[in-house]
C-alpha cells in the first residue's frame, strides 16, 4: 500500500478538521488525447473535459435543462431567437473573468472551417451571434432549430488563452484553464490526470480536494486495484457485478450502482469496402448474429438488445422496431443474393475468386468488447464468412484507424446526448476527418428527416420522425447493432452525499464528501 500512496503522490490521514479534503481516485481503460473541448471526441477526453469547463446549460438530475453558465435565458421569435443571460460571478482558473466574449470566440472556432471538430453541425445552424453586454448573448437562428438551447451544453473556451493559437497544435490541450469544478494539476500520458478542486467555484467549492485519473488498460488488474482500495471508482464487468464482488470486504468497503443509461455498442462498417456497400449483406450479418446470446452471455442479463439509434430510455425510441431474430439460413440467402457462395465447398463463401473475409478492430482493456467479437467471429464463420479480431491500444485504436477510417469493421460504443438530434453521427455531411460520421453512411431521406427533426418543436412531432429514423437506419444496418448495457459502477464507502438519479449518480460529485474520520489522503 505504501508504494501506491508514493506513486500517486498522496499521503495517508485519518483526520481532517474541516469538511473539505480527500482524494478521488478512479480508473479508466484509456488515456485522453485532448483537453481542447471542441476537438475531445473520445470518452476519456470527454470525461476530464466536463469536469474543467462548463457550458451554458446542462441537463439536471431529472433530465431538465437548467443553467450553468448562463444564469438564465429568454426564448422569443417562436424559437429563432435565444438571449442567454450570463453569470457575473464565474471566473476561468487563471483568475480572469468570463464573459460574452468567451462564447463568441467559443461559437466562431466550432463553425471555423479550419477547424476539424465534430460539433459543428449544431452551431452552423446559428445565424448569427450577437453581444449585447459583456454579460448578455443574442443567437439568432436562420430557422426553427429544436436541440438548440440543449446545445449550448458545449463547453466554453478561454478566448484570452486561445485566440492566437492553432487549436489543433497548442499547449492548452495538455493544460487546460476552465471555468469548471475542478482545475487541470497535470497530466503523466499513459497514467494518470491530476485535477484539483476549485476553491472559487461559482456554485461552491467542492467537498473533494482532487480527482486522480487512473489510466489502467486492463479490466482485471483495475478490479484488482479496487479490491486493495488502491482506486475509489471503476466501471464493473457484468461477472464483476454480479459475481465476483459478492464478498464481505468487498460489501464493507464499496457500494454498488446499477441504472440504464443513454448509450450502445455495435459494430460498425467502413461503408466505403466493397463487401458492405450492399445492404443485403449487412442485414445478413445482423440475421447471423445472434444479440441475444451475446446480451445473455457477455452482459449476463444486465442490458437488453439494441435495434437501432435511440435507446429505450429516449422519447424518440421506436419501441415497433424488432430485432431480427437470430436466422443462419436466412443469412446465408441473403448473401447467395449479393454473389457469395461457397463454390470450393472449403467452408467459406466467395465472390469474383476471392472468399468472404474482413478484420474486427477492438480497443485494448475491454474485455467484454473482445468476448462480443468472439460471439461475432463464431457465427460469421457457420454462415461461411471468415472475421478476424484485432486488439489495438485505445490511442492506436482511434488516431490510426477510426479517425483515418482505416478499418473494415470496429466495435465501439455511443454515449448518446439526452436529446435525440443525431444529425452529427449519421447525417452524410458529417463524413470529414475528426467527424462522427467516420463510417461514411448516406441516406438521402434519413438526411432529410434529420434536418426536419431539427426543425420541429413539438415532441410528439418530433417523436414521429425520429421514430422513422429509427425504422430506416435498423433496415439499412450501417451499424450492427448489438446492445444497450447497464451502468455497472462501485464506488468506495467513505463517499458521502452520492444521489442516484434518472441521469445517473456523477451528477453532484461537487456535493460529494468524505466524513472527517474516514480521509484517506491529504495534500
Amino acid at each position: 500500500m505504501i508504494a501506491v500512496f508514493f506513486l500517486l503522490g498522496l499521503s495517508k490521514t485519518c483526520y481532517s478538521e474541516h469538511p473539505y479534503g480527500d482524494a478521488f481516485v478512479a480508473s479508466y481503460i484509456g488515456d485522453a488525447r485532448t483537453f481542447v473541448p471542441i476537438l475531445a471526441s473520445d470518452s476519456a477526453s470527454a470525461t476530464i473535459v466536463h469536469i474543467v469547463f462548463n457550458g451554458l446549460v446542462k441537463y439536471n438530475k431529472n433530465l431538465e435543462l437548467t443553467g450553468v453558465l448562463a444564469e438564465s435565458w429568454d426564448v422569443e421569435d417562436e424559437g429563432l431567437t435565444i438571449i442567454f443571460h450570463l453569470r457575473k460571478d464565474v471566473k476561468w482558473h487563471d483568475g480572469l473573468p468570463f464573459t460574452s466574449g468567451d462564447v463568441k470566440f467559443t461559437y466562431e472556432k466550432l463553425i471555423s472551417p479550419d477547424v476539424p471538430t465534430p460539433y459543428s453541425g449544431d452551431f452552423k445552424a446559428v445565424k448569427s451571434l450577437e453581444i449585447l453586454d459583456d454579460y448578455t448573448l443574442k443567437v439568432t437562428y436562420a430557422e426553427s432549430f429544436s436541440p438548440g438551447l440543449s446545445s449550448w451544453g458545449m463547453p466554453i473556451m478561454p478566448k484570452h488563452i486561445l485566440k492566437h493559437e492553432n487549436l489543433m497544435d497548442t499547449a492548452f490541450a495538455r493544460n487546460p484553464v476552465g471555468t469548471g469544478p475542478y482545475k487541470f494539476k497535470r497530466w503523466i500520458s499513459g497514467e494518470r490526470i491530476d485535477l484539483v478542486s476549485n476553491q472559487d467555484y461559482f456554485e461552491h467549492r467542492p467537498y473533494i480536494d482532487r480527482y486522480i485519473y487512473r489510466v489502467i488498460p486492463d479490466t482485471a488488474t483495475t478490479f484488482l486495484e479496487l479490491q486493495m482500495e488502491n482506486i475509489d471508482w471503476m466501471s464493473l464487468t457484468p461477472l464483476q457485478y454480479l459475481r465476483q464482488t459478492d464478498t464481505k470486504n468487498f460489501k464493507k468497503n464499496f457500494r454498488k450502482f446499477r441504472y440504464p443509461i443513454f448509450s450502445y455498442t455495435y459494430m460498425a462498417y467502413n461503408l466505403k469496402d466493397e463487401k458492405f456497400k450492399d445492404k443485403r449483406v449487412r442485414q445478413a450479418i445482423n440475421y447471423a448474429v445472434d444479440k441475444d446470446e451475446i446480451v445473455k452471455g457477455v452482459l449476463l442479463g444486465l442490458g437488453n438488445v439494441c435495434t437501432g439509434p435511440f435507446v429505450p430510455k429516449s422519447w424518440a425510441y421506436n419501441k415497433n422496431v424488432k430485432p431480427f431474430e437470430y436466422n443462419p439460413a436466412r443469412a446465408m440467402e441473403l448473401l447467395r443474393e449479393c454473389g457469395w457462395e461457397d463454390r470450393d465447398k472449403d467452408g467459406y463463401l466467395e465472390k469474383n475468386g476471392k472468399i468472404f473475409e474482413f478484420t474486427i478492430l477492438v480497443n485494448q482493456g475491454n474485455d467484454e468488447r473482445k468476448r462480443v467479437a468472439e460471439i461475432i467471429q463464431k457465427r460469421l464463420k457457420d454462415v461461411g464468412i471468415k472475421a478476424n479480431i484485432w486488439v489495438l491500444e485505445w490511442a492506436v485504436f482511434l488516431n490510426k484507424f477510426v479517425d483515418k477510417k482505416n478499418f473494415e469493421a470496429l466495435i465501439l460504443g455511443w454515449g448518446l446526448g439526452l436529446d435525440p438530434d443525431n444529425y452529427d453521427i449519421f447525417h452524410s455531411s458529417k463524413t470529414k476527418l475528426g467527424e462522427f460520421n467516420f463510417i461514411s453512411y448516406r441516406n438521402p431521406e434519413v438526411d432529410r428527416l434529420l434536418l426536419e427533426g431539427r426543425r420541429e418543436f413539438d415532441q410528439k412531432k418530433r417523436a414521429e420522425i425520429y421514430n422513422k429514423i429509427h425504422e430506416i437506419i435498423y433496415d439499412d444496418q450501417p451499424y450492427l447493432f448489438l446492445y444497450v448495457p447497464d451502468a455497472l459502477v462501485a464506488v468506495h464507502k467513505r463517499f458521502r452525499g452520492i444521489e442516484k438519479a434518472p441521469i445517473g449518480i456523477m451528477h453532484n460529485f461537487i456535493d460529494w464528501h468524505v466524513p472527517t474520520r474516514e480521509v484517506r489522503y491529504r495534500r
